[in-house]
């Protein structure tokens, strides 16, 4: 039995997962004008956008040597349609649906100068549903990341998302909203008088 195949398709998996945690805690850490504390906005969206190609490259690697691994059958269409495997089927399906969302953010960012910002962000806000599914695809269809190191791999990726999240939410609060802060510039500039 020939195992380079589900190597690869392990190991291609664990690195797209620590990528997409990457380009996730990116996205939650950013702000409205598109920065991070102490970066320019493009190397904020460079390092977003190279990030998203790099782990798109280490999912499409991993799907192809999970469809070539002759240990089980995955069907090729399986990739694109959920639930269509026999093997593994609503863990498999589950990682089919993440990457349909992931080709619709793809489709759309292509097309983002032809597309309805609303539209656009919309797909796009689709991301923060994608990585839990490929998180629960990665956790339930691997019995490697099931115990060991692995699953404190996993398990550190959820904590740090879980951290990012807080931290946006409580940034978030303390945000006074779009409307007041014309109202609090203009009280400022009057006490300053």
């Amino acid at each position: 039995m020939n195992t380079a195949f589900w190597y690869a398709s392990r190991a291609t998996g664990i690195v797209a997962l620590l990528l997409l945690t990457a380009v996730l805690v990116l996205g939650i850490l950013v702000n409205r004008q598109g920065r991070l504390p102490g970066l320019p906005r493009f190397a904020v969206t460079d390092l977003h956008r190279n990030l998203s190609l790099l782990s798109v490259a280490f999912i499409a690697v991993h799907v192809l040597t999970a469809v070539a691994d002759t240990y089980v059958h995955i069907p090729l269409a399986a990739a694109v349609i959920p639930f269509a495997s026999g093997y593994e089927r609503f863990w498999l399906g589950l990682g089919a649906v993440s990457l349909d969302i992931m080709l619709a953010m793809i489709v759309t960012s292509l097309l983002r100068g032809r597309l309805n910002r609303v539209l656009w962000r919309a797909v796009h806000l689709l991301a923060y549903a994608s990585w839990p599914v490929a998180f629960a695809h990665s956790i339930g269809s691997s019995k490697d990341l099931q115990q060991g190191w692995m699953l404190v791999l996993a398990l550190g990726c959820a904590m740090i998302v879980l951290a990012a999240v807080v931290w946006r939410l409580a940034h978030s609060a303390r945000q006074v909203p779009r409307a007041g802060r014309v109202a609090e510039i203009l009280s400022q500039r009057a006490v300053s008088r």
